[in-house]
């Protein structure tokens, strides 16, 4: 029972950073241009 007041912070923790990192690559532009790459790989 005691691990549960270690693992639900750090799951929290976790979700918050992942959630972070998603808005800031959102925000970055990392997501505008989703097919660029796809009509550029054949070629290569």
């Amino acid at each position: 029972m005691e691990i549960l007041y270690l693992m639900i912070p750090l799951g929290v923790v976790l979700v918050a950073a992942a959630g972070a990192a998603l808005i800031w690559a959102v925000r970055d532009g990392q997501y505008d241009d989703l097919d660029g790459v796809a009509r550029r790989m054949p070629d290569d």
